[in-house]
């Protein structure tokens, strides 16, 4: 990293990229992750907003792009940094939401595998001697509206009509 663009950042600025770095990361849970995720992508925003409106701004002052171009390094860098920081807490926020996901699923397969044995669940053995288990709803089901129905019975009709013009076309192109 640039010493004269660390030297630029604020110290909230400088405390948020270094939240983004390897070891900082690997300490934070998925929920942690996400609200660095959103402060990063803020960070981002913002100074990408300022470069464009600064970048627009000057074009016309300086005669043209590339002359107006280097007017504005220090929104263009601090964009750039904020954007590689953004990129290492997505990085590892698709981890971490990968390694929740395969434990959900080893869960859910071993609840699966102990209710074909017959075995019951630690987890439902836990909710049986609270006396906390949850009671299936009693509410009926609702029933569609005429509207709802006339809606379903007209979009069925549609895809039959579109169907049978596709087997005419067929079966005339066959024949």
């Amino acid at each position: 990293m640039n010493q004269r663009l660390l030297n630029s950042l604020t110290e909230v600025e400088r405390g948020l990229v270094a939240e983004t770095e390897r070891d900082a990361l690997k300490t934070l849970d998925e929920d942690e992750l996400l609200e660095l995720h959103q402060r990063i992508r803020r960070a981002r925003t913002k100074y990408v907003k300022n470069y464009r409106r600064g970048a627009s701004g000057s074009v016309a002052e300086h005669g043209g792009r590339g002359h107006a171009y280097a007017k504005n390094q220090r929104d263009r860098d601090k964009a750039e940094l904020f954007e590689t920081s953004l990129a290492r807490v997505s990085r590892e926020v698709a981890a971490a939401a990968n390694r929740a996901a395969s434990e959900l699923r080893s869960e859910r397969l071993a609840a699966a595998r102990s209710a074909a044995s017959g075995a019951v669940p630690a987890a439902a053995m836990a909710t049986e001697a609270d006396g906390s288990a949850s009671n299936p709803s009693t509410r009926r089901k609702t029933t569609k509206t005429t509207g709802g129905l006339k809606k379903d019975a007209s979009t069925r009709a549609t895809g039959a009509r579109r169907q049978a013009k596709r087997d005419a076309r067929r079966e005339a192109a066959t024949s």
